[in-house]
């Protein structure tokens, strides 16, 4: 069994739920990654890649670039931990 910290779970967790959620506000408002890419200042091979499910090398910093450039707002929530 491969024992991966609570930490990066999270954060791929949180990372696919970002793009998903400007994969479908992308689809809604029938942008294209060169759109979100000018709107981000990200390459349009980055917006690409990170869109596909690419995870790799790609920030929080990156995808919350991209959340704003597709029109949305994130919000996290913390609490305690049980």
């Amino acid at each position: 069994m491969l024992a991966i910290p609570k930490s990066r779970a999270l954060e791929a967790t949180l990372k696919a739920q970002l793009i998903a959620a400007v994969s479908r506000e992308v689809a809604r408002r029938s942008l294209t990654h060169g759109e979100l890419a000018q709107r981000s200042g990200l390459p349009r091979s980055a917006v690409t890649g990170i869109l596909a499910g690419s995870l790799q090398r790609v920030t929080i910093d990156r995808l919350l670039r991209l959340v704003e450039a597709a029109g949305l707002e994130a919000a996290i929530r913390i609490r305690r931990a049980a």
